[in-house]
């Protein structure tokens, strides 16, 4: 487990209950970001990688014109190769300040981080997702099978859907992961689907590994 960082991290933006995408930024705002994982008996994205800095402004992501679209939450995932098919929820920061994740009555569930990129948006978005539970496999429980080239379809809130094609799909020991691929705020938009692998070694980290799926957007349509 690792323990958040001492500094006190930035206020996140505020966001009005059931509003899509993330309020606009109107000043640079420092987040910092830890992973954090699932709490319980066979389930876990386990507490993970250290503090990652960004600041960035909605301006500064207008002016750049990289093509990305505008914020819009998510509400479906669908991952043909591996037939996954689940909703999409917001997930906030746990007490710590790290990523929580779906609860474990929900596991079928997956959770997108909003304090960071929706996706098609500048930046990579991350959803997360439970690997199982006791009682068997949940939603990203194949997510290790993903293969370059494969593709994940997000639908948004606008009714639009953007479909991403996997680059790489990499497992990382916990305390180990590359923060400054997973997390950030400008460049290209991207997608990061998170789950655990490994072996597992119970207490609260649950398994050793995460699983992480790389993708960059593709092509954005209307439903």
């Amino acid at each position: 487990m690792v323990a958040p960082p001492a500094s006190k991290p930035a206020p996140a933006a505020a966001r009005r209950p059931g509003a899509s995408g993330r309020g606009p930024w109107t000043v640079p705002l420092a987040v910092v970001l830890v992973l954090v994982g699932v709490f319980a008996t066979g389930a876990g994205l386990g507490r993970t990688v250290g503090p990652f800095d960004w600041a960035v402004t909605a301006g500064d992501r207008a002016a750049r014109g990289d093509g990305a679209l505008k914020a819009s939450r998510p509400v479906r995932l669908s991952v043909p190769a591996i037939e996954v098919s689940a909703p999409v929820e917001p997930v906030g920061q746990a007490r710590d300040g790290s990523i929580d994740v779906p609860p474990l009555d929900r596991h079928h569930e997956t959770g997108w981080y909003d304090r960071g990129p929706t996706p098609g948006e500048p930046g990579p978005a991350v959803i997360v997702g439970h690997v199982d539970t006791k009682d068997g496999p949940s939603v990203f429980y194949d997510l290790h099978r993903l293969r370059p080239g494969d593709t994940i379809e997000v639908t948004r809130a606008d009714r639009s859907v953007v479909v991403f094609k996997v680059d790489t799909v990499e497992r990382f020991p916990k305390d180990r992961l590359p923060a400054e691929r997973i997390y950030g705020d400008e460049g290209p938009a991207g997608l990061r689907l998170i789950t655990c692998g490994g072996d597992w070694i119970g207490g609260r980290a649950g398994y050793a590994d995460n699983v992480i799926a790389f993708a960059t957007l593709q092509s954005s349509r209307t439903s």
